[in-house]
């Protein structure tokens, strides 16, 4: 009788733990405070802070390749964030990422002035371009102004959003065997500021 009962509280306890990883899943959580960088990891020398309750990125006078890292990795999800380019405004948002110094592997949904191909999928350290809005969707971007991106990822298919537009869908293998971090990037050369806010995440 007392292993039965044992047996029964374990599985008890089992069907509760499942229970919560399920509820995780299909649940946004928010990605950044809007007050600290917590959660989050520098990788480089060029600056990353807060003002105003916005994520801020700008060049540093290395003028190198930087980035900004969640601590949590990911697999299949939806992310939803704001983005305002100020200056240049060259950077991206990477996916499925992994980082040693300040070289990143891993899949970048492009942000980057008109004409160069905003919520395109580039394969940092592999394959390079994997596909590019056509020239039609460039209009959806509203330099200076904020800007919506969503970005889908579940199983081997990426779909990108701008401002309610769909830029690219993309079925690839390689993206769908791993999981890794969500990482804002700086692009090097210097003169580079994007604004960021509104960083949600729910796992698919």
């Amino acid at each position: 009788m007392m292993f039965f009962k044992k047996t029964i509280f374990a599985l008890a306890l089992l069907i509760g733990f499942s229970g919560i990883a399920q509820n995780k899943k299909g649940k946004s959580q928010s990605l950044f405070n809007q007050q600290d960088l917590t959660g989050w990891k520098i990788y480089g020398t060029e600056k990353w802070y807060v003002d105003n309750r916005e994520l801020i990125c700008e060049s540093g006078p290395d003028k190198e390749y930087g980035y900004l890292a969640t601590e949590q990795t990911f697999q299949d999800f939806e992310l939803t964030l704001q983005f305002k380019q100020e200056a240049d405004g060259n950077s991206g948002v990477f996916f499925h990422s992994s980082i040693e110094g300040t070289k990143i592997t891993g899949w970048q949904a492009e942000v980057a002035p008109t004409g160069h191909w905003t919520g395109g999928i580039y394969e940092s350290y592999g394959r390079g371009w994997l596909i590019k809005p056509t020239d039609d969707k460039d209009k959806a971007l509203k330099m200076g102004e904020w800007n919506t991106m969503k970005i889908k990822v579940q199983g081997n298919l990426v779909t990108t959003w701008l401002n309610g537009t769909e830029m690219i869908s993309l079925n690839d293998e390689k993206i769908g065997s791993r999981s890794g971090s969500i990482a804002l990037q700086i692009h090097s050369g210097g003169g580079i500021k994007v604004k960021w806010r509104k960083i949600k995440i729910k796992e698919l």
